[in-house]
């Protein structure tokens, strides 16, 4: 297999459990397993992690061990099959912990109670275990106990209120991101309390909830224009309700491109790139904040045409040249494609013993001196059983055989 997790980077020499499943708890040990740290997935016997039945398959044929998405979250990673909810393998499990320096979860609460997983049952078996919980609403607080999912965290976290057209119902973020960016955060929070522990000698509890990340990172920079001018907010379609136009996703020859000025040098550049058009002598289109908050439909009419002439490339070219703010709103093929991406050698491939090579993406962060790697493809269920309850916890073949028929692991 190459090298091994846990040789390089600057979490090298960090332990850490998970005990997660779907996205937001294995991503932030992915994140984590990235930069070095030896990362021990826990799942469930027989079925595994929930995201090994979600896809995308190769082929479009359903099979637990070809999931992207179970792939792309678990790399870097060794697994083991485990059912904590048995008393042998809850005692397995404990092992790990003392082990461990992290414990990364995010199981319901009702759960990690009945198992004694929480972080005040932990600590007295290893008081330097960093426990993060990672959750919809956190571990603390009226709703804590309530089933969520990324769209409720959306909802709650307020984003959902702003987003998706006026006349239609609200909607959430796409492709999961509150899990996702709850994952990131976690792994960040995480990085933060094993310096502490470094200085202090002792573990501590990081909650994550999704719906307050969504609150920070999506929901929280429309505070100023409450405070400052009492206005909340609503859904707008393709634009951005409040500022200055044009800042809107607009149709183009083979696509769509989202263009954002507010600085007026950069309107002027705009405006100038596209042929200086004489409707801007009306003193109604004139009014930049009126064209976005009052009559954005007329407004965006005067500027669709120019860019339906042209290609995602050719609008993106020129806006370079002109120093315009303006993004292509970029296909899968397109991301794959991408110049920029596959000259700084983004993608890595990676053989998996069950669905061969695929490309993975890279890194998210460059270091010089402890570069990110990506060197052991996402775990088959079970597959360091062996390893990892034998030769590092020192039970015997034989304990494995049984702990095998009677479906501990």
């Amino acid at each position: 297999m190459g090298e091994k997790a846990g040789q390089y980077g600057p979490l090298d020499g960090v332990k850490v459990v998970e005990y997660g499943s779907f996205i937001s708890g294995p991503y932030c040990s992915k994140m984590m397993a990235d930069m070095g740290a030896d990362v021990i997935k826990v799942e469930q016997p027989f079925h595994g992690d929930e995201s090994r039945v979600h896809g995308p398959f190769p082929g479009d044929v359903p099979d637990r061990e070809r999931s992207g998405l179970y792939l792309f979250l678990n790399s870097n990673k060794r697994g083991v099959s485990l059912d904590p909810g048995n008393p042998a393998g809850r005692e397995i499990l404990l092992e790990l912990l003392k082990w461990a320096d992290v414990l990364v979860e995010n199981q319901p609460v009702s759960r990690t109670e009945e198992l004694g997983l929480n972080y005040e049952s932990v600590r007295k078996a290893n008081p330097g275990l960093i426990v993060t919980s990672i959750s919809p609403y956190g571990r603390t607080g009226p709703y804590k106990d309530y089933k969520g999912c990324d769209l409720t965290a959306n909802a709650a976290g307020g984003f959902s209120f702003g987003n998706g057209h006026p006349h239609r119902e609200p909607l959430t973020t796409p492709a999961y991101q509150a899990s996702f960016m709850a994952g990131v955060t976690a792994a960040l929070a995480t990085t933060i309390a094993l310096v502490g522990r470094d200085i202090s000698g002792e573990g501590q509890l990081v909650d994550v909830s999704e719906s307050q990340v969504i609150a920070v990172i999506l929901t929280g920079y429309h505070l100023p224009t409450y405070i400052y001018r009492g206005i909340a907010g609503w859904r707008s379609g393709n634009r951005m309700r409040l500022g200055l136009f044009p800042n809107c996703v607009l149709p183009c020859k083979d696509g769509y491109v989202c263009i954002d000025c507010p600085q007026m040098e950069q309107y002027q550049r705009f405006l100038h790139m596209i042929g200086d058009p004489e409707w801007t002598d009306d003193p109604k289109f004139r009014n930049r904040r009126a064209m976005t908050e009052e009559y954005p439909e007329e407004a965006e009419a005067l500027i669709t045409p120019w860019f339906m002439e042209h290609t995602k490339a050719e609008i993106m070219e020129m806006c370079m040249e002109n120093r315009v703010p303006c993004v292509p709103v970029r296909t899968i093929d397109d991301v794959m494609n991408s110049e920029h991406l596959n000259e700084r050698e983004f993608f890595h491939e990676l053989d998996h013993p069950k669905v061969g090579a695929l490309k993975y993406p890279g890194a998210p962060i460059r270091f010089s001196e402890t570069p990110w790697k990506l060197v052991r493809p996402a775990p088959t269920l079970g597959q360091h059983n062996r390893e990892i309850i034998c030769d590092q916890l020192g039970h015997s073949p034989e304990d494995l055989t049984l702990m095998r028929r009677t479906g501990i692991i």
